[in-house]
């Protein structure tokens, strides 16, 4: 079905003008379709004559000059409608137009910012890597700072041709042309019309889909760059890079600006993005927590439109981790994704006069191996002047202000090196990658170091950096930074979905943006380390990738949920994940949605909980939306005859909520519904599995499910009974369906929980 000619919602984003001439304001303006007279041939010539009826004629000479400096994009495949700068009485005689329906603001947004592919088990003689099967004529698009095109992430070495239904192509601009493209980046381009309208004085110096960020070059070679061989972050990290889907074509769409990023150049890249033929989109950015309403997210909205034509959304979950509710991203149509560690840590050593060696983690790039130093212990390094004076030695700093202060004074003292000491459980890792020679310890290491000064007359140290180590345990852990569910515009469906690899992740970098320093001096890498959901994000689009390619007609809901029901809950010791910013406790689906990302089990689940645009549309309905709301997403009058708020998801929320008048007595009952299908082969039998749940009884039924055919659909009811009144804000567990063969473990987390936005 053609959804672009079954439209009855039209969306505009427009940047308003006070009378006070002060800095625009852009909103999203609402309209219906339907209301476009006949005398126009499209919905572009009908926004420009309706900027032409209400344009300020005293803001310019002539009607056609004022259309064309006041209109910035058109929409057409996503959200549909046009960005325009209006002043204040251009908006209020917009309003007044017929078939107005509402309009909400644009807001800024925010990016969320080797070895991971054999953590996750991908190589060329077993797993998801094996012929045919590298993401071959899968297209991922991304939304981010653009790319640096002569990376060797790049090179279309063994890639197959541009697929045939391919449309995008390579926009030229400063330092760019369409030659950069090839095999491998068949798509670059770019969007700033929304920026500059912000900023009509701006000049930006790379006027092109040319990096000099970073950060889009690092998320699409993590998503599918190509082998690149001596990658390293000087000398730490060093091996061959791959991304995900290492055969997939990159397209690249620049809306990531130093100077912002806004929502209306975002909406013009996933509307060409979704007319240009991607499979996937990987978005590492996002609006603020507190901005993050479903129905006001231009983002969601846009998103809707490309699941309905097929295209697989992979995002990140945000970084205001590691409070409930924090996370971002979270339409049910997309993967949510959410970031953790590796079995990889860069470590410096400490080497005491006695010959003790204290390991500790750290990015330090110089080359620091001189002899022994003076130890000298100067409490909390508050004072510069005392810093100054001893400088040349290695200072003992311990916690009494924050790390940041501390290490703050010892860099404006140019101390050669120095030791701090910290209870902190975890460490940011721009503190691990400091300017100078420094080792971040924690309490029991740092006695070790106070009692060897004090019982010493000649205290001495010797620092050892870009040390690498493979195979660390435990992991993964889901790092704090990660933003935790529910999410807040739709608790309903629990969120994150997935844990991917995020924490210091090597992948490709723009060599002309500064990476770290030392001292003073700037230093520059083809190579970087960095952290965050943004990481996280394009190593489930590359998965996705993989399955894609494995099953082409699989719907995103399909692709998400064998990514999901595959995804493992264990770490590399067996034992739950952990969550860093809660002593290392068992992490819970509200942290990790179903577990770590697992490509190999990823490509043949066995089952899948499938969902159709239709099945949204229910749960929008449920959500009490209004059809207004509900056209903003399906571009169709939709009825609301049908209503459910139990998404057929693989996964199960369940909210205790307490009225403050339960007693221990009360009793609290939900019941799910879900229907799964076949993917293996004819004549499979699943038998379900209850596992945790504290002091909740879990009914499942039938607890046995037989499909005597592929593709075959068997549904079942899961029931939750308990007191009203839970042991503990959050108790979870899992169901799974086990194949009587003993091949498939389709896996669902089940979360009970009292918590509240509150």
């Amino acid at each position: 079905m053609n959804f672009l000619h079954t439209l009855s919602t039209v969306l505009f984003i427009v940047s308003i003008h006070p009378f006070t001439r002060a800095k625009p304001d852009t909103y999203i303006i609402h309209m219906d379709p339907s209301a476009m007279p006949k005398a126009f041939s499209s919905h572009h010539s009908w926004y420009f004559s309706m900027l032409s009826s209400i344009s300020d004629t005293s803001e310019a000479a002539s009607a056609s000059s004022t259309v064309t400096s006041k209109h910035l994009y058109t929409y057409t495949h996503s959200i549909n409608g046009f960005s325009a700068t209006l002043t204040l009485s251009e908006l209020e005689s917009l309003k007044k137009s017929f078939g107005y329906l509402s309009f909400t603001r644009d807001r800024p947004l925010t990016v969320h910012t080797t070895h991971t592919s054999q953590f996750l088990g991908l190589n060329s003689v077993s797993g998801a890597w094996t012929a045919p099967n590298y993401g071959e004529d899968v297209i991922i698009g991304i939304v981010d700072s653009g790319i640096w095109p002569e990376s060797e992430s790049y090179s279309d070495e063994g890639m197959a041709q541009v697929p045939t239904r391919w449309k995008g192509k390579c926009e030229s601009g400063t330092n760019f042309n369409s030659s950069f493209c090839n095999k491998k980046l068949i798509g670059a381009r770019f969007y700033n019309k929304g920026l500059l309208s912000s900023h009509p004085k701006l000049t930006i110096p790379m006027n092109s889909p040319r990096d000099i960020n970073g950060h889009g070059t690092h998320t699409s070679s993590i998503a599918a760059g190509n082998s690149a061989k001596g990658a390293s972050y000087f000398g730490y990290a060093s091996g061959t890079a791959n991304g995900m889907a290492p055969r997939a074509h990159i397209a690249m769409y620049k809306v990531v600006w130093r100077y912002g990023t806004y929502t209306s150049d975002v909406l013009a890249a996933i509307d060409q993005a979704i007319q240009d033929g991607v499979d996937i989109l990987s978005l590492s950015l996002g609006l603020s927590v507190d901005n993050n309403v479903l129905d006001d997210d231009p983002i969601a909205v846009a998103t809707f439109a490309a699941m309905e034509k097929g295209i697989f959304i992979a995002a990140s979950a945000g970084n205001d981790g590691p409070l409930y509710w924090s996370l971002v991203n979270g339409a049910p149509w997309m993967l949510t994704v959410a970031a953790g560690s590796i079995d990889r840590e860069f470590d410096g050593i400490l080497t005491l006069g006695n010959g003790v060696q204290i390991t500790f983690e750290s990015l330090y790039p110089g080359n620091f191996s001189r002899n022994q130093m003076p130890l000298i212990v100067m409490d909390e390094c508050a004072s510069l002047e005392e810093l100054r004076q001893v400088r040349n030695n290695i200072i003992v700093c311990k916690d009494h202000l924050s790390i940041s202060d501390q290490v703050e004074n010892a860099e404006s003292a140019m101390v050669s090196a120095a030791v701090f000491i910290s209870n902190y459980s975890y460490l940011s890792e721009l503190h691990t990658r400091s300017s100078f020679p420094a080792a971040f310890i924690g309490l029991d290491d740092g006695q070790t170091v106070i009692d060897y000064i004090k019982q010493n007359s000649d205290p001495r140290g010797r620092f050892q950096f870009r040390k690498t180590s493979i195979g660390t345990k435990p992991a993964p852990k889901v790092d704090a930074y990660s933003s935790r569910g529910p999410f807040l515009s739709c608790p309903n469906v629990l969120k994150p979905d997935i844990l991917a690899p995020g924490s210091l992740v090597l992948a490709s970098w723009s060599p002309v943006s500064e990476v770290t320093k030392v001292g003073s001096h700037p230093l520059f890498s083809k190579f970087n380390l960095l952290s965050g959901t943004s990481m996280a994000a394009p190593h489930a689009a590359g998965v996705a990738a993989l399955v894609k390619k494995a099953h082409p007609d699989w719907s995103p809901a399909a692709i998400r949920s064998a990514i999901m029901t595959t995804a493992n809950p264990f770490d590399n010791n067996l034992s739950p994940i952990k969550d860093v910013s809660n002593f290392n406790q068992p992490a819970s689906p509200l942290d990790i949605g179903a577990g770590h990302i697992n490509p190999i089990k990823a490509l043949d689940p066995g089952l899948v909980y499938d969902a159709t645009p239709e099945d949204y549309m229910k749960l929008l309905c449920a959500m009490n939306y209004t059809s207004k709301k509900i056209r903003m997403f399906t571009k169709l009058s939709h009825d609301c005859m049908n209503r459910s708020l139990d998404l057929n998801y693989p996964t199960f929320i369940a909210f205790f909520n307490d009225d403050g008048l339960s007693t221990s007595a009360d009793k609290f009952e939900q019941e799910f519904q879900r229907t799964v299908t076949n993917v293996g082969k004819e004549g499979m039998a699943y038998t379900a599995k209850v596992t945790g749940m504290d002091g909740i009884k879990v009914v499942v039924e039938p607890p046995k499910l037989v499909f005597k055919q592929k593709y075959e659909k068997q549904s079942y009811k899961l029931r939750l009974e308990g007191p009203k009144l839970l042991k503990k804000d959050v108790i979870f567990g899992a169901l799974s369906w086990r194949d009587d063969a003993g091949k498939y473990m389709v896996t669902s987390p089940i979360m009970a929980t009292t918590i509240t936005s509150q």
